[in-house]
């Protein structure tokens, strides 16, 4: 792994006490990795994230904190001196976290043999050189490069937004991308200016842009978000998925934990170029925010078929505590009903594992396959002693994901040394 670069700690919030839930997707939900496409050069990096992309931001801001509910606060982070020893990596083996710097809710896309990372903004107070989405690229998921702002211009619908405060603010988040035939797309979450939701700040929508290379510029043309139910909320997270007979789903999140609503998770089929929205929508039945674990919030939808049976990825909990975790229901239908795991969640931290591991809250996960066709977790965590500040923020991890008597098992989190992918 590349060193990373850091900016000095600035403004920490510790968010869990009044924010929870996740906006933004990262989930990559497409049932194989791209395999084709263009790709682009850009200037070469000289860590894992360099210095322009590293420095802190405001997780309430730039993250997607939306909603106040009751799970545990980061005040409960293990002490600073309980922190693991470094680990140092043999050959052929790599140490997470992979990106050492705030990249939350990621998405991992490959395409002809390369990898592109992308999350939500990096933008806050003190943060030169912010982008609306980054974006990062690797050959072997271990050594990234960071590359310029995947979406430097926002729609006409959307903008900064006082989403969190008085001051308008960045609040973009969750983008996922995909190769739908010779285009690349990217559905992502912004806010709508001019859609109220409940509490009466600007809705949290879903968007969608498209792009030549996979390292953009993405651009979306359109005058209005792809979805966004306003009174339920809002619609954030947005994922693609490609069934096994070639038919495209846009599945998503409503906002509901922005204003003391349920969270649910929906379905709707998208046209042939991944752009619009057909038929009709589906709230799939089974995926409510009712186990425990969850603390009322569920987001971060990633549909995996495998062998026949569709598994439901997801997280929960409050994604600035160490509680966030990820879980996993399955159906024999992509529209369900879907059946929640009893040994959910399948990823997740406890303090003391906390305390061992060095990371905390890991989740808002996505599902790729690596050269070989092995299929990896990407997710993003917190440092164990940082839990909800701004710098380093969240970090992305990788773990195998294999399925052992038809239950995903996530071999993580691990801080290795592991074999590298």
């Amino acid at each position: 792994m590349i060193a990373s670069f850091r900016g000095p700690r600035a403004w920490a919030l510790l968010l869990a006490v009044a924010l929870v839930g996740c906006g933004g997707n990262g989930g990559a939900s497409q049932s194989a990795a791209a395999t084709s496409g263009p790709g682009a050069a850009s200037a070469p990096a000289t860590g894992s994230v360099p210095a322009s992309a590293s420095s802190p931001k405001e997780p309430s801001v730039s993250a997607d904190a939306s909603a106040e509910t009751g799970s545990e606060p980061p005040s409960q982070s293990p002490s600073e001196s309980s922190s693991p020893s470094e680990p140092t990596p043999g050959e052929g083996e790599f140490v997470n976290p992979v990106i050492e710097t705030n990249f939350p809710d990621p998405d991992v896309l490959q395409v002809e043999g390369t990898f592109y990372a992308y999350a939500t903004t990096n933008a806050g107070p003190g943060v030169p050189n912010s982008r609306n989405f980054q974006a990062a690229r690797s050959t072997d998921l271990i050594e990234w490069e960071v590359l310029e702002d995947a979406m430097p211009e926002l729609p006409s619908w959307s903008g900064l937004t006082p989403l969190f405060g008085i001051d308008p603010h960045e609040a973009t988040w969750a983008p996922d991308v995909s190769l739908i035939g010779d285009r690349f797309v990217m559905h992502y979450t912004a806010p709508a200016l001019d859609m109220e939701r409940p509490d009466g700040r600007p809705a949290q929508c879903i968007g969608v842009a498209e792009a030549d290379s996979p390292e953009g510029p993405f651009v979306d043309t359109r005058e209005e978000p792809l979805v966004c139910q306003a009174d339920l909320g809002g619609s954030i997270d947005g994922a693609y998925f490609r069934d096994e007979d070639g038919t495209q789903y846009l599945v998503w999140k409503n906002d509901g934990n922005c204003c003391a609503r349920p969270t649910n998770f929906f379905l709707q089929e998208l046209s042939e170029d991944g752009m619009e929205l057909e038929g009709e929508v589906t709230q799939l039945e089974g995926l409510e925010d009712d186990n425990a674990w969850e603390a009322g919030v569920i987001e971060a939808p990633t549909i995996v078929v495998h062998d026949g049976t569709y598994y439901m990825f997801y997280s929960g909990n409050g994604f600035a505590t160490h509680a966030y975790a990820v879980g996993y229901a399955t159906a024999e239908e992509v529209i369900g009903p879907y059946t929640d795991a009893e040994e959910n969640p399948i990823l997740a931290t406890d303090l003391e594992t906390a305390r061992d591991l060095g990371l905390a809250g890991p989740g808002h996960q996505t599902v790729f396959e690596d050269h070989d066709g092995d299929l990896w977790m990407a997710y993003h965590a917190w440092p164990s002693v940082a839990i909800g500040t701004a710098d380093p923020g969240r970090q992305l991890w990788l773990d195998e994901l294999v399925f052992e008597d038809g239950k995903p098992v996530v071999k993580g989190p691990d801080r290795g040394p592991q074999p590298a992918p």
